[in-house]
């Protein structure tokens, strides 16, 4: 065991931590790869956006300077903010981290995040620098930020270059010598950390573990702490990174299990594995739930695909265990799904993976957050969904989730990103200078404003420079008012959304003017309106499609006309009393676009 050392690699996104991976994979002789193919990046997802949306073990072999051999477990992380429950899941597996910054963009938002998610899991911290070989390298300047924002020795951080392998080979020595070796006993009960798993069609669900103490092999019997269930182990190995079967896996070592555990719901990211011989054996402390931020409706468009969804979700779940999800249903969309993610981000990269991997054709309503809404009875209750609003006589006040978002970039932008965050709620607390050509700025800012486009638009007003991440910071009251849209006097539950009475006006206005564009015209006049309780705050009609009835009225007396045309009024006015509107799709996704 002294010879085993487990690792993470963290960074701000698009700092090289899987290129990294791709020569210390190369170095140790585990895959040769000379295209910068980030090997571990393997999801067509990741390859196409030029993100790691998974975390990804690989073990490889290792002969150190002195002759000495070492297993090393690598364990490639996510940089986006939304992703970060990944990166938090994977230091629990690990004792030592190597923090990247690129030489080129200095420490950023996410690098601080990460770094401190690093301090808090306990974790030996190697700082090193990245793409030196770039003209525009900052390596004093980066080494002085190490210091100043983190209180990193920057004078000790290694300089690296993961496209030619510079600095790699030192790094692997580094890693070897400041990383200290996992704890715990061969010869104890068995204490595994689930900290990953996914589900393969042939094998059931396949779970990848931290082994803490005691081990693991062909035959032996487990138990899921939490259910108490037991399986029979019939495979264990690592991962090369494909699953590589082993005889035995011990304490200290990180791989996979396979028990034929076919019920999907039966294993959960954070788990414990024991021996049923030793129920006592307690379970390994400080895992956290994920916070889910933003909550959206998914349906199927196909009715009749719900089952296939509610399979769908199960599996997927066990491949990112930061989503939450619990039945729903809509009066105009059917039986669907509220699924809560990360962030923005984590639910387009959800939605695209549920449609490629899962072939679910789905529509989504508008994501929105959690409120807090206080009853004249005295409740409080927690509503992610518009449609669940009480009754507005009901309501004594309501509160909104605040985060703590913190942005670094460059100097010539501070004024136009103030202007932006001041446009969406934001509340400046402080502002920084951690160097002396950019601004570290502290904003409370309201989560519901944050998954409007804020990020897309930060980052065009930024020219792409600016780097953020955020943090959940409590709830705030607020003058909110719940707004209905009806089409035909009939309310549809999922276009209906919470804004600050102030815009709720303006947003009603643009959503109705562009539903009236959507919706097709039928043969008599389709009224829509969005309404705060009962008074009615925008409206338009959809004129109806007309037939000359006069066409074959070629002649004759006015009477004969006039009669025709008050028949055709009459057959109108049945048909709107009968007539149905069916509201197309595009509506629904209408309402993502609304703050383009």
């Amino acid at each position: 065991m002294d010879n085993i050392r487990n690792f993470c690699i963290i960074a701000h996104i698009d700092h090289g931590k899987s290129t990294l991976a791709d020569r210390i994979l190369e170095l140790t002789g585990v895959l040769h790869t000379t295209t910068n193919a980030q090997v571990l990046d393997s999801m067509d997802l990741e390859r196409e956006r030029g993100i790691t949306i998974k975390a990804k073990s690989v073990r490889m072999p290792y002969k150190s300077k002195d002759g000495q051999d070492y297993i090393l477990d690598l364990i490639d992380t996510p940089g986006h903010a939304d992703f970060n429950y990944e990166v938090s899941r994977s230091l629990k597996a690990c004792e030592g981290a190597v923090l990247l910054v690129d030489a080129s963009q200095g420490v950023e938002a996410q690098t601080i995040a990460n770094a401190y998610l690093a301090v808090d899991a306990g974790l030996e911290i190697i700082p090193v620098i990245n793409k030196i070989d770039l003209p525009n390298a900052m390596i004093d300047e980066c080494r002085q930020q190490l210091e100043d924002t983190l209180g990193l020795p920057g004078k000790q951080a290694l300089l690296v270059s993961a496209k030619d392998g510079t600095g790699v080979p030192e790094l692997l020595e580094a890693i070897v010598t400041l990383v200290p070796p996992p704890k715990g006993r061969v010869d104890e009960p068995l204490q595994c950390l689930i900290f990953d798993s996914f589900y393969d069609v042939y094998r059931g669900v396949i779970p990848h573990v931290r082994v803490f103490q005691g081990s693991l092999r062909h035959g032996d019997r487990i138990m899921i702490k939490s259910t108490s269930e037991v399986y029979e182990v019939d495979e264990v190995g690592y991962f090369t990174p494909k699953l590589t079967p082993c005889e035995v896996l011990s304490a200290g070592e990180v791989g996979y299990v396979g028990a034929t555990i076919k019920n999907v719901g039966a294993i959960h990211v954070g788990d414990t594995l024991i021996s049923p011989e030793h129920p006592e054996t307690p379970e390994i402390p400080g895992f956290r739930r994920s916070q889910p931020m933003v909550f959206c409706g998914i349906y199927p468009i196909n009715t009749n695909d719900y089952g296939r969804l509610t399979a769908a979700l199960e599996k997927f779940q066990l491949n990112d265990s930061s989503i939450v999800y619990e039945k729903e249903s809509s009066a105009a969309l059917g039986h669907g799904y509220r699924l809560g993610f990360m962030g923005m981000l984590h639910m387009e990269i959800t939605m695209e993976r549920l449609k490629r991997e899962y072939g679910q054709e789905l529509v989504a309503t508008m994501p929105s957050v959690v409120y807090k809404v206080f009853t004249t009875v005295g409740e409080d209750l927690y509503i992610d969904n518009p449609s669940r609003f009480p009754d507005p006589t009901r309501i004594d006040h309501i509160e909104e989730p605040l985060i703590r978002l913190r942005v670094i970039v460059p100097n010539e932008f501070v004024g136009p990103i103030m202007e932006l965050s001041d446009s969406k709620r934001a509340k400046l607390v402080a502002m920084e200078h951690p160097d002396r050509r950019r601004a570290l700025l502290t904003y409370e800012f309201p989560l519901a404003e944050m998954i409007t486009g804020y990020y897309d638009k930060l980052k065009s007003v930024s020219r792409g420079y600016a780097s953020m991440d955020y943090d959940f910071l409590g709830y705030r009251g607020g003058d909110f008012v719940k707004v209905d849209i009806l089409v035909k006097e009939n309310q549809v539950d999922a276009l209906s959304f919470i804004s600050v009475r102030d815009s709720a006006m303006p947003r009603a206005r643009v959503l109705i003017h562009r539903l009236r564009k959507l919706i097709p015209r039928h043969l008599f006049e389709i009224p829509l309106q969005a309404a705060i309780g009962s008074k009615v705050i925008a409206r338009e009609d959809i004129a109806p499609l007309r037939k000359d009835v006069l066409a074959k009225c070629y002649g004759g007396d006015i009477t004969r006309k006039r009669k025709l045309l008050e028949k055709q009024a009459e057959g109108k006015k049945k048909m709107k009393m009968v007539g149905s509107v069916e509201v197309p799709q595009e509506a629904f996704l209408l309402l993502l676009k609304m703050e383009e």
